[in-house]
């Protein structure tokens, strides 16, 4: 669902309505967004939340006029946005700072571009360097910087230009764990200061624990393309203790709606028929995760004797953000070897035997899972033993996926798929000649 304001009163600082945004591709219009629909509030922290794949950088954007909606529209305060927005200010993920000017000079170059004078740019880089805590580094190089003094210029650069909304996409990503806290915590404060004179700010993160932390609201979108799938407030006071009950159940929440599947689409399976002759129907929904069977295997291995166990936990207990555990857990999922509801995640019985199995018995296993629950590898192991020559050329599966998904998940799709089955015995691949072969074990035929 989508966040809604009432229908009297100020239009909200950002509407995003209805848009849709897609990209030109050798194959045709690659779709990010479909139908995507937010409100910012004036004084409110809003949160974009998703998978990668799922457009939040794209919607950033967007808001920010970077990039124009092919369909739909952005307005900021009823005025529509058909442009670069001067009323915005960005934080990038890689700081984008300029190495050949100091912290002062990357600090002005906002303000230079708006055509500032020189005296007066000089003075409002130096009080917002002294507002983000970089006093003394003024004449610096970014060489001399640490990631994290990085990142402040980052800040500071966005600030000085005195913004209406700050955009920061991933802006703690590239950084160390304790230094991104130290800086996630100096900008709550900053955000309670009087000195912060910015209405709005919208950050895109895939750290769901960042997202509560700092959000009035959050919006998660699902992936492939981009959709909302969920829209709603962070009702905690500040400062937020992590370790409360209140913090990890918005955590689990959102973990639950990231992990959520799309309605299964029944697929129906013709071996007899040679797959030249027919046209194989892919799932347009469940795509295959992008997980290597070594990484299922090992994520297995360390959830054996786990018992129930909640996502948010199991990713702080392994280091692991939702990039890094989601594809596992989803794999694990596809194929019945885990189960998750509302946020927590256990084995089942068929992946603790997967999990404590010698190798030839969980490829045995991983064998017959895949076959029943990956509908991509069914019709390829099908095809291949309805081939007079046991033999298909990849390009054939990846022509079948492209009709469902962009370039990118297509070619992604179909190396996890090769992969998969060929650790499964169902299937060998000649990379060079890109030429699938039947496997030659008796239960694989």
């Amino acid at each position: 669902m989508t966040a809604t304001v009432p229908s009297t009163g100020p239009p909200p600082l950002i509407d995003v309505d209805n848009i849709t945004k897609s990209f030109p591709t050798p194959e045709g219009m690659h779709l990010v967004l479909d139908g995507v629909s937010v409100q910012v509030q004036s004084g409110e922290v809003f949160a974009l939340l998703g998978k990668s794949g799922s457009g939040k950088s794209t919607l950033l954007r967007c808001i920010a006029g970077l990039a124009l909606p092919t369909t739909g529209s952005v307005s900021e305060e009823g005025k529509p946005v058909t442009g670069p927005n001067p009323s915005t200010a960005m934080v990038f993920q890689t700081f984008a700072l300029l190495p050949w000017l100091t912290v002062r000079q990357n600090v002005e170059l906002g303000l230079q571009a708006q055509g500032v004078e020189p005296a007066e740019r000089t003075a409002r880089a130096a009080r917002a360097i002294d507002l983000i805590g970089l006093d003394g580094f003024d004449d610096a190089y970014p060489r001399e910087l640490s990631g994290g003094m990085r990142q402040r210029v980052g800040f500071a650069r966005a600030l000085v230009t005195e913004p209406d909304v700050l955009l920061m996409d991933e802006p703690f990503s590239a950084l160390d764990v304790l230094t991104a806290e130290n800086l996630r915590n100096q900008l709550i404060e900053l955000l309670a200061s009087d000195d912060f004179v910015i209405k709005s700010v919208v950050v895109v993160t895939h750290n769901i624990e960042e997202a509560v932390t700092l959000a009035d609201r959050v919006a998660v979108l699902g992936s492939d393309p981009g959709r909302i799938k969920a829209s709603f407030s962070i009702d905690l006071p500040r400062p937020r203790i992590r370790t409360s009950p209140e913090f990890g159940a918005y955590v689990d929440r959102i973990y639950d709606i990231l992990t959520e599947a799309p309605a299964a689409v029944i697929a129906v399976d013709q071996p007899e028929a040679k797959p030249v002759e027919r046209e194989a129907t892919i799932d347009r929904g469940r795509k295959l995760p992008d997980a290597s069977v070594d990484g299922i295997a090992g994520f297995a291995d360390i959830m054996l004797g786990q018992g129930d166990r909640s996502i948010s936990n199991l990713a702080a207990d392994l280091s692991l953000d939702v990039d890094d555990i989601f594809p596992l857990i989803d794999s694990l999922a596809l194929l019945g070897f885990a189960e998750v509801v509302h946020g927590r995640t256990h084995l089942t019985s068929a992946g603790s035997t997967f999990a404590a199995a010698p190798i030839q018995e969980a490829k045995r296993l991983f064998r017959a899972a895949a076959l029943e629950h990956v509908q991509l590898i069914r019709i390829m192991a099908s095809g291949l033993a309805s081939s007079p020559t046991h033999t298909m050329r990849g390009a054939f599966y990846l022509d079948l996926v492209r009709k469902h998904h962009s370039e990118r998940t297509s070619q992604q799709q179909i190396h996890t798929a090769i992969n998969w089955g060929r650790y499964a015995e169902l299937f060998e691949y000649d990379n060079a000649r890109d030429l699938l072969t039947l496997a030659t074990t008796e239960e694989s035929q």
